[in-house]
Order: C-alpha cells, then sequence, then structure tokens
C-alpha cells in the first residue's frame, strides 16, 4: 500500500501565507490551497460542482481522507461556509449498503471543508459506489448524487477488515495511512460498528492490539510497540508500531472491549502464525 502523509497537514502547509515583508507595500503571497492535492473526482449538476481531493492518485478501498469544494459554475467562485453531508452507496447485484464516513468540516480556509470516507471494496463492471453530497448555501438546500470509482490498493494489501466479533456485531476495521519507516512510528486505525446496511457508529474505549511479524523471516515480531487505544478528540484509535527493517510486514490484530473480552482476532504463537484480522504494509 502507498504510505501517505496526513492530507490535513499537507493543507495547513499549503495554506500558509508568506510573511509581509518591512515594506507595507509589498502584498501576500496568495497560495492554492489544494496545491499539493490531487483531484480525484468531481460530482456536479448545473449549478455545482463538488470537486474531491486527495492525497492519492485515485479513491482507494480502505480509508480516504478527502478535501473538498463547492463551485458555483456560473461565477466560477467557490461557495464560503456552506453546511455539506455525504452518503456513500455501494449498489450490488442484489444489495445495497453504505460504508463508515466522517462528517464533512470546515477547514481554516471557509471555503476548503473536509472528512474522509471508509471504502469496505471496490467498484467493478457490474457493481459501483455512488456518492450523494447534500449542501446548504445560504438557507437553501442542494443534493448531487453521482457514481465515483473505488479501486483496490496497486499491492492488494489488506488495509480494511469488515468481521463479525464475538458479540454477534459487525465491525470494520481500517488502517489510517501514514508515513512509515524502519523506526517506531505512530499508527492509527478507525473502528466501526455496523448497525445495519446504512450506518455505521464510532466505536469507543476499545483496544486495538498489534503485533507486527515478518512472516519471510521466520515471522519474527518487534520490540517497543504499543496498542491502539481510543482518542476521544479525534476519534481515532493510536498507538506506536515498531518496524526493525525494511521489507513486507503482516500486522496482527486484537480486538478487545472495555472488559479487556477479544471481540476478534487470535494470539500468534508457533502453531498459530497469524490472526484471522491484519493489515498488510511493505516499508
Amino acid at each position: 500500500m502507498k504510505n501517505i502523509k496526513n492530507i490535513f497537514t499537507a493543507l495547513i502547509l499549503t495554506i500558509t501565507l508568506t510573511a509581509c515583508s518591512s515594506s507595507d507595500d509589498t502584498p501576500e503571497e496568495i497560495i492554492d490551497p489544494v496545491a499539493n492535492l490531487n483531484l480525484v473526482d468531481v460530482i456536479e449538476d448545473d449549478l455545482y460542482q463538488i470537486e474531491l481531493y486527495s492525497a492519492t492518485d485515485q479513491l482507494y478501498v480502505g480509508y480516504n481522507e478527502l478535501i473538498t469544494r463547492i463551485k458555483n459554475k456560473n461565477s466560477e467562485d467557490y461557495v464560503e461556509n456552506a453546511s455539506m453531508n455525504w452518503t456513500p452507496v455501494m449498489h450490488m447485484t442484489e444489495m445495497q449498503h453504505s460504508c463508515p464516513k466522517s462528517q464533512i468540516t470546515e477547514t481554516e480556509i471557509s471555503s476548503v471543508y473536509k472528512g474522509f470516507i471508509v471504502f469496505q471494496m471496490s467498484g467493478n463492471i457490474e457493481e459501483n459506489w455512488s456518492l450523494k453530497v447534500d449542501f446548504e448555501i445560504n438557507g437553501e438546500a442542494y443534493s448531487i448524487t453521482q457514481n465515483i470509482n473505488v479501486v483496490n490498493n496497486e499491492d492488494e494489501y489488506r488495509v480494511v477488515n469488515v468481521f463479525k466479533g464475538n458479540d454477534e456485531s459487525k465491525y470494520v476495521l481500517a488502517m489510517v495511512p501514514s508515513e512509515l519507516n524502519v523506526s517506531i512510528n505512530d499508527f492509527g486505525a478507525v473502528l466501526y460498528k455496523m448497525e445495519n446496511m446504512m450506518t455505521f457508529s464510532i466505536v469507543e474505549n476499545y483496544t486495538i492490539a498489534i503485533d507486527p511479524r515478518m512472516p519471510g523471516m521466520d515471522n519474527h515480531s518487534s520490540p517497543n510497540n504499543e496498542n491502539l487505544t481510543f482518542n476521544a478528540k479525534s476519534e481515532l484509535y493510536n498507538g506506536k508500531l515498531s518496524l526493525t527493517m525494511t521489507g513486507y510486514w503482516k500486522v496482527n490484530l486484537k480486538v478487545l472491549n472495555p472488559n479487556d473480552e477479544i471481540i476478534k482476532g487470535e494470539e500468534i504463537t508457533d502453531e498459530n502464525k497469524a490472526s484471522s484480522i491484519y493489515f498488510d504494509l511493505s516499508i
């Protein structure tokens, strides 16, 4: 999987304005807030155009952090202070379902908004994702729905796990992309419970235990890992991932509830080389 920097960090860098010199006549440098991002899709009707930007080159299975803007197609201006929400839907041959997603919130720039979507699967010739964006401008409501293209990562590594827990609930657990190196890395994930086919709720105060292994190197692990715990402010699970050499790693996972009961996942032993839930990665 392509490791990417946090998209919001990139946004902050791009919106930083050059400081004025001692001369009052020196103008501020105007910087494009999405200059370092990729336009991965456009959803539009006759009046408005919703632009979706990402640090990656397209929408992928797993966690997608997105920046979005609304463009008035008549005036060519970007809309400020709008309220927005989105509904992704997978149209399968026999059913439909949604996926975990965040709220869309404003950034430091009033015409630029951010959020994330976790796609559990890719589209194909017969099955596809659509994205409905509802937004309100000056008290007037609008809605645009359009098909979007979601693909697997080139290496087809597992970055999202969909499973039924020992409590009979269904969960979606996805890795948050980040830059990983031979070191002790910040490591994150999101965990959602499937309430029904269209509704997913954030799971709070669980623990995601990690056990990274190198299957090609006698399945050895690494020291100084820290399990992922819930951050109420970011609504992410954060921990530390120790990677001691370059190559392919399998990050074996266990999900535990607040009573330390295992919801899903297994210990790694000489007889059991991998957990039933895991993330793949290479550095």
